[in-house]
Order: structure tokens, then sequence, then C-alpha cells
């Protein structure tokens, strides 16, 4: 990842081909993380992790790059535009012109079970915690949406927070723990 904090400032400078070049320089970083994520999805998602780089990369500004301040700042607006292309993605899945109001059954899986944590609703839900939660600590919200959005490890979650993984642990099991109760206090 070195030479990321170098193009960002040249792409402040308004070098041209500095977005450009930002952009080969994380793609494979970027595609990693939604294939992570992308894997952890319901069965069916009709999103790629390519086109859910190339979504986030254009919601990011494409080649017209903003002024990001570092490699942190970068990586948490990936995150949030990641999230944000998921958000939008459920939402249309659950749309009932889309068959929202349908139950998915795998027909192939035992005693026709759904998986949930990968379902639109899910997903909604998730979001709607997360937000909540980003009020009450942004930074546990902010590694949420590095973990569950954009696929990141704890450890490059920490880096990119520039926090110790004990302390990323820490806020993680807690994270989840809230977001969890407040999901069950939604649905109930």
């Amino acid at each position: 990842m070195k030479g990321i904090t170098e193009l960002l400032r040249a792409i402040e400078a308004g070098e041209r081909r500095a977005a450009e070049e930002l952009l080969q320089l994380v793609y494979d970083e970027l595609r990693r993380l939604a294939a992570a994520k992308m894997a952890r999805e319901a069965p069916g998602h009709t999103l790629q992790p390519t086109a859910l780089v190339h979504e986030a990369w254009l919601r990011l500004g494409g080649d017209q790059q903003p002024a990001w301040q570092n490699r942190r700042h970068f990586f948490g607006a990936a995150a949030e535009a990641m999230r944000r292309v998921l958000i939008d993605s459920a939402r249309r899945k659950r749309a009932v012109r889309h068959g929202g109001e349908l139950e998915r059954v795998n027909v192939d899986a035992p005693g026709l079970e759904i998986g949930e944590a990968g379902s639109a609703d899910y997903v909604l839900d998730v979001h709607e915690a997360l937000d909540r939660l980003a009020a009450e600590d942004a930074r546990k919200a902010e590694l949420v949406k590095l973990r569950y959005f954009a696929g990141m490890s704890l450890e490059e979650s920490a880096a990119v927070l520039e926090i110790s993984e004990r302390t990323a642990k820490r806020d993680w099991a807690y994270a989840r723990a809230w977001l969890g109760e407040a999901i069950e206090k939604m649905r109930a």
C-alpha cells in the first residue's frame, strides 16, 4: 500500500493521472475486500465483486477524486461507498415490483432453509442499527463498516483506523453485541 498517500496528495494538487494511478494501486485490494464481502452474502446475490468495486469507485468520484486526507480517509470512504451500494441493492431486491414480498427458497438446501445473514432485510437492519451506533460511537461504527461492508480483516481494519489490534478486537466485540441487540429490538 505504499504510495497511496503520495497519490492522494497528487490528486489534491490536480495531477490528472494520479486518480488513474490510485485506482491501479488499490484496485486489487478493493476487489479482494469486495470478494470477501460478497462470499458472505446470501446465495443468489446478483451483485458481483467487480461490479461492487466499480460502483464504489464511481461513488467515490471516479477520475474526479475529492481531496483525501490520508489512507484512512480513503479506505473509510471506500467502505462507506460499498455499504451504500449494498444498501441500494438490498432496497431494490426488497421492492415489491422486484418480488420483494416473495421469499427466496433454495431447493437444494436441506429442509428448504433460508440463510438470513446475507438477506436484503438483514443488510438493511444492519444499516439502520449502524446509523444508531455511529451516533453513539463513530469509531466502532467505522470499524463495522470496514469489517462488514468492505470485508476487511480485523488487522486490516485496525491499520486503516490507526488503532491497535487489541483495541479493534474490543471494539468489534462491543459493536457486534450492540448491533445484535439493536437488531433484535427492531425486529420485536
